[in-house]
């Protein structure tokens, strides 16, 4: 194993605010050294460079995700057992399966997320973008958080499920639990025991909506999760509430996050704003940018299934893997100038979804949010005002999400 990491003590900290807040100048570090290198604190291997980082989302027979098995599972099997109903549930999300389970409960879930069911919500979806930002052109500070880039995910999410709008802000309330179990913040005996109660609480919350999909089937996507599908295959009720779940906590974190992190890069670099402006055309290339430039997902783990050589580092079975996609969307070898945000790039190979089987099921809709948010959002406004005076984000390997933002928009 290498320990040239160990030079520099600071680069043990995956959760150091250098690694929190600046990961391009932290992984940058990193990737200075090697591309591929041993974490004796986190004990794994630290994946920095975009080629490696692409191998590794496309090498799904050698690294695992599945956190139930391997060093992941050990970990959460060695959960006090009051949180055993909510791993059970955990253990149902598809994305942290491996074939053939994943295979199977993917392409079910995916008849959910056919273009014609995506593209369906797109009326809704520019209503719901009118009526959000029309507190954001008085020219006053507002909380981008709570005023639209929280509100306009979950709601479409929220529909999307057929759950209650009022039910939103618990909704969001037990996502946030089960975010720190979800996004590695440690699992604590009382992260667990919250998160236990979030999951519970959303059980409860989507069991009766199923057991109506179920019983009378409609054309939304609840009823595509809870019933057979051509060949007779079907998931469980669980497993139909588990991804459920799945789908409420990651369809409006991915989102929230993309639509925060991207008024930031628009902060930092407003000549972007007004070249979209100008050329509307450049939307679709926008959001790519968005993804590539400071994604709404830092990294994700995996663990070796078997011993292997991997970019000329010997990997051992076991072993854990952290593939860090804002690493290699920063990584110069792969993009020129890859610190200035620039919604002309193209073509843009980020790594912001993932790649390979694991590639995220909900992109058309994330997608399809910011950029019906970017259409509305760039003629109205002539101008982004960051005031929050410090940039903050919450602690976690895997999440890019800030703590807060304030931002002050003014109408053209």
């Amino acid at each position: 194993m290498s320990t040239t990491a160990e030079l520099d003590p600071s680069l043990h900290d995956l959760l150091s605010d250098e690694a929190v807040n600046h990961p391009e100048r932290f992984y940058a570090r990193l990737r200075g050294i090697s591309p591929v290198l041993w974490n004796p604190r986190w004990k794994g291997w630290i994946v920095t460079s975009h080629d490696a980082v692409m191998g590794g989302f496309r090498d799904f027979e050698r690294l695992s995700s599945d956190r139930f098995s391997g060093p992941f599972g050990a970990e959460l099997r060695s959960a006090e057992t009051s949180s055993q109903q909510l791993l059970g549930f955990l253990s149902k999300f598809f994305v942290w399966k491996d074939p053939p389970y994943h295979t199977r409960a993917r392409a079910l879930v995916n008849r959910a997320f056919v273009p014609k069911s995506v593209e369906s919500m797109r009326p809704r979806i520019q209503s719901l973008v009118r009526e959000l930002a029309a507190p954001l052109r008085d020219g006053q500070t507002v909380d981008f958080f709570s005023q639209f880039a929280f509100t306009l995910p979950m709601v479409v999410i929220a529909e999307f499920l057929g759950v209650d709008a009022e039910a939103r802000e618990d909704v969001r309330a037990w996502s946030e639990d089960l975010g720190a179990v979800i996004f590695v913040r440690g699992h604590t005996d009382e992260k667990l025991r919250r998160g236990e109660a979030a999951m519970q609480n959303l059980a409860n919350l989507l069991r009766p909506i199923v057991q109506d999909r179920i019983r009378s089937p409609r054309d939304d996507v609840l009823s595509a999760l809870a019933n057979p599908d051509d060949s007779g295959e079907r998931l469980s009720e669980d497993e139909v509430i588990a991804n459920a779940a799945l789908m409420v906590f990651a369809g409006h974190e991915t989102t929230m996050n993309l639509l925060a992190n991207g008024i930031v890069a628009f902060n930092h670099f407003p000549d972007q704003w007004d070249l979209l402006a100008q050329q509307p055309d450049l939307l679709r290339n926008t959001v790519e940018e968005m993804l590539r430039f400071d994604g709404p997902v830092r990294g994700l783990g995996r663990w070796a299934r078997e011993s292997f050589d991997f970019f000329g580092h010997p990997i051992a079975e076991g072993d854990r893997v952290f593939l860090v996609q804002h690493a290699a969307n920063r990584d110069p070898s792969a993009f020129s100038d890859p610190d200035r945000f620039d919604i002309t790039r193209w073509p843009n190979r980020h790594t912001g979804f993932g790649q390979g089987i694991h590639t995220c099921l909900g992109a058309p809709l994330a997608r399809l949010e910011v950029s019906e948010a970017l259409a509305y959002l760039v003629p109205a406004l002539r101008q982004i005002e960051v005031v929050t005076p410090k940039l903050d984000y919450i602690p976690t390997m895997v999440s890019r999400s800030l703590q807060t933002l304030q931002v002050r928009f003014h109408p053209r």
